[in-house]
């Protein structure tokens, strides 16, 4: 059976444009989705509702038969192109964040290869539980891996950052756990893009921004063309270049907190304090920068179909992105590393310290061919799909101290050959990750009102760590980020192969139910059979209530079972060595540490829709998941103080002074409430005015049950948990998000207001007094945008995202042993330094408020501030 629906909105016909946009803006007031469509004519909207059965969704949610958005037995919310457009954010992530409550991104002020990918997440349940598709088909996971404190720690997810909005139809959001149809990942939701399939017309916008500070300025340009093949086909094409400046946030440093974080105690304080001051009246900041890093992003990407006589289809889309960033190493002040061996300041100047650059380069691509067609009357589509992401570092303006040191202590000794020295740009290695995937997916409506359908996927995986060359690593490595070393650099893979079957059925004109099962088997790690039961019943034209409950699971990945590195980190005022062991090296197995099973996952879902009017809806949906055997990157394990125990000796003989691996550490709960509150068509003066309320809000996110130790670690007295991971994983996301906007619409004017509630969160840094921890207040960012209509070819867009200039604060709080927390706080005893028990934690966790505005892990959302953005689109 063809699918009609592909046809809307691909005519440049002004008429039928409107026509689509609107039918769309009735989908989402039918579905309580979580967006409004903005393209559509308010004034127009109740005249075509009774066409708001042509718009389907064709591929998220269920694998049966075609349903309109209305129909289906999951939520799924329909987030428009324009929807995207209007946020005036500069990648997709960040667009889904200031439109869907559930998804949380923000960006790290400081770590490392995470700056080229910020960490996503669906309903707080990390980056790599929540499924990415392109028109129906599984996009490539990253080749990173985040390894620091930051969310998202010990996972991977795909880089949809790497997709131009300008190629984006639509994206459909499935709030529902769905590993039955999908296969592994799908634990907390789906999200499909859906990409532009207009055979005709092209588009092209120039954006420019700002934020108040004067930095990070942004330029962009993006080109859409659509040509058709015939009366048959056509292609849709995407160009974008873009360029976004560095930013920085650094704040105003403490001397005190310098001077006896670098110093040597009381003694020496006064003279300590005196050298960090000398080097603050230069560089209050310490010359630290921190925020947003330079990214010049070159996206490309192509859609294309051509139907055949006879009803068959070939279709075909493909995107690249090559992604280069520019970020900073915190400054090393000259109290901090007293010498740059003379490399890296100029001859005849005074030594002040250096700041090490961190050059990363990502490219990410896929592409997916395929054919539908029908056979015996079943609808059938046959695909495959290649899709990889690269990852290149690069450390410049630093020294390999070991090096140096090893060079000096040859000249003094009058040792031949000298070693190699003098290097101070460093190519520190990388990783790759990449995929093949055949997708074979059949459905055939069996009677009225039943549908069966069935398929399968055969999927290939390759992860790869890349040397980087001998001076990034040796002795201590470049200072600021070490290279990966060759012994922890190869290659992996693995394949699997699922099946999946399911019926869809019409029990009577009020109750649908959707069973689905699905199998699947991994050649490195076994098998999962799981399945899945939903259900809609419409209680009345207003009411209407849908359920589901399933078993799903999430595979270790290549890069969780594989990955082996050398990590570098600042804590306590000096920078720590910690080894991060492979779950199968030996290292692991001399602990103890099982090899890494599949996650397993069971959900549950209860809604309620009601829509009183055609103008007016509202869906309420309770979510609880329960998640088995969760994969985490454990904390750092230290050595006991036993010379004779296994810790010790395993660390001793890695030299190395942690240790930290994978494992199926614990059991999770997950549980919250989603709700949309749609109403459109408000008459207002002339205009329309349309307002929607959605919001998630989290009821429990916590460890169930004790920490599944190694016994050697638990011998040792020691956990892979602790209350830094604990919070990361668990309360460092908003406790609840709502997002309120308004759109009028007026002549050729759209104004709209939206405004984002960031609930609070909390966290136990690390170097945090236990019996203390973070708390990030709630805080609502406000965005204005204006959208005028010059003529019927051109359109000039006007935004200002977080117009009130909101950033994030916090305070710290007692917890654990609330009463020594609570003494804490109180103290006004000082120390040797001059510095209260709280300004000492103060200085802790924020690298003596170099990172006073979101501490040294980041915080709920951006600490930009205010920012400006200017755009024209001409179509033609």
């Amino acid at each position: 059976m063809k699918n009609k629906s592909t046809k809307i909105g691909s005519s440049p016909n002004k008429e039928i444009f409107v026509k689509s946009a609107v039918q769309l803006a009735i989908v989402l007031l039918a579905s309580g989705g979580i967006a409004s469509a903005q393209d559509a004519t308010p004034a127009k909207a109740g005249e075509k509702a009774q066409e708001v059965q042509q718009v389907v969704v064709t591929s998220t949610g269920t694998r049966g038969s075609n349903r309109t958005v209305i129909d289906t037995p999951v939520p799924v919310d329909i987030l428009s192109a324009n929807e995207l457009t209007k946020t005036a954010q500069a990648s997709l992530d960040k667009a889904l964040a200031f439109r869907v409550p559930s998804f949380n991104t923000v960006q790290t002020p400081v770590n490392d290869a995470t700056s080229l990918l910020d960490p996503y997440e669906i309903r707080n349940m990390g980056p790599s539980r929540s499924l990415i598709l392109i028109n129906g088909k599984r996009k490539n996971s990253s080749a990173l891996v985040y390894t620091q404190t930051s969310p998202g720690r010990g996972e991977s997810g795909a880089d949809i950052s790497a997709i131009p909005q300008d190629a984006i139809k639509r994206i459909e959001v499935l709030r529902d756990g769905a590993s039955a149809q999908y296969g592994s990942d799908a634990i907390s939701g789906v999200v499909n893009i859906i990409l532009k399939d207009n055979a005709e017309g092209t588009s092209i916008t120039g954006r420019t921004g700002v934020t108040h500070e004067g930095d990070g300025k942004m330029q962009a340009i993006s080109i859409n063309h659509g040509m058709s093949l015939g009366d048959s086909g056509f292609i849709n094409a995407t160009i974008d270049f873009s360029k976004n400046g560095l930013s920085s946030r650094s704040g105003i440093v403490s001397a005190r907190g310098e001077a006896a974080t670098f110093g040597d105690g009381p003694s020496t304080f006064a003279a300590d304090l005196a050298k960090v001051n000398t080097f603050l009246a230069k560089k209050p900041d310490a010359g630290n920068i921190n925020g947003s890093p330079d990214t010049r992003a070159a996206k490309f990407l192509i859609n294309s179909r051509y139907d055949f006589a006879g009803g068959a289809s070939l279709y075909a889309n493909a995107a690249y992105i090559d992604k280069k960033i520019d970020s900073y190493a915190n400054y090393r002040t000259p109290y901090w590393r007293p010498t740059d061996y003379g490399l890296l300041h100029p001859s005849g100047t005074a030594y002040d310290g250096y700041v090490p650059g961190f050059l990363g380069n990502l490219k990410d691509y896929n592409a997916t061919v395929g054919i539908k067609f029908d056979v015996a009357d079943w609808t059938s589509d046959v695909s495959l799909t290649f899709g990889g992401n690269e990852q290149m570092y690069t450390v410049t303006n630093s020294v390999n101290r070991g090096m140096e040191d090893a060079y000096l202590a040859a000249v003094a000794a009058k040792t031949t050959p000298l070693p190699p020295h003098g290097q101070t740009r460093f190519d520190a290695g990388g990783s790759k990750f990449n995929h093949t995937v055949f997708n074979a997916d059949f459905s055939k409506e069996i009677s009225k009102g039943v549908s069966a359908y069935f398929g399968t996927e055969i999927r290939a995986e390759q992860y790869t760590l890349l040397a980087g060359e001998p001076a990034s690593w040796l002795y201590s490595g470049a200072d600021s980020y070490a290279g990966n070393t060759p012994t922890n650099s190869f290659t992996s893979t693995r394949s699997n192969y699922g099946v999946y079957g399911g019926t869809m059925f019409d029990v009577s004109s009020a109750l649908v139910l959707d069973a689905t099962a699905r199998f699947e088997r991994y050649s490195d790690f076994g098998n999962a059979t799981i399945g899945k039961l939903s259900a809609k019943y419409k209680v009345n034209d207003e009411i209407t209530l849908r359920s589901s409950v399933s078993t799903g699971f999430r595979a270790p990945s290549l890069h969780q079972i594989y990955t082996q590195k050398t990590q570098y980190s600042f804590s306590g005022g000096s920078i720590q060595v910690s080894g991060l062991a492979s779950n199968v090296s030996a290292e692991a197995t001399a602990l103890g540490v099982p090899k890494l099973k599949a996650e397993k996952s069971t959900s549950f879902t209860l809604g309620l829709g009601y829509k009183p009017t055609k103008d007016t809806s509202m869906t309420l949906d309770y979510y609880n998941i329960s998640l088995k055997d969760r994969i985490i990157l454990g904390k750092e394990i230290k050595p006991s103080g036993d010379a004779t125990a296994e810790l010790d000796k395993i660390l001793k003989a890695a030299n190395i002074v942690s240790l930290s691996f994978f494992a199926n550490a614990l059991d999770s709960q997950t549980s919250g409430i989603d709700y949309v509150f749609n109403q459109r068509n408000i008459k207002l003066g002339d205009g329309k005015l349309a307002f929607n309320w959605s919001g998630n809000y989290s009821l429990k996110n916590e460890r169930d049950g004790a920490v599944n130790n190694p016994a050697a670690i638990a011998k040792a007295g020691q956990s892979v948990l602790d209350i830094t991971q604990e919070a990361l994983m668990f309360t460092s996301r908003p406790k609840f998000k709502s997002i309120i906007g308004f759109d009028y619409d007026i002549s050729d004017f759209n104004f709209s207001l939206n405004n984002t509630v960031f609930g609070p969160t909390r966290f136990r840094n690390a170097d945090l007094d236990q019996n203390l921890e973070v708390v990030f207040k709630t805080k609502t960012v406000s965005d204005f945008s204006v959208n005028y209509q010059i003529n019927k070819n051109m359109t000039l867009a006007f935004a200002i995202n977080n117009m009130f200039n909101v950033t994030p604060s916090w305070k710290l709080q007692a917890a654990g042993d609330k009463a020594k927390g609570q003494a804490i706080l109180n103290s006004t005893t000082l120390d040797y330094s001059g510095r209260t028990p709280t300004q000492i934690q103060s200085d802790n966790i924020t690298f003596d408020q170099r990172y006073s505005m979101v501490t040294y892990d980041g915080s709920h959302f951006s600490q930009l501030g205010r920012m400006y953005a200017l755009s024209l689109n001409y179509r033609f």
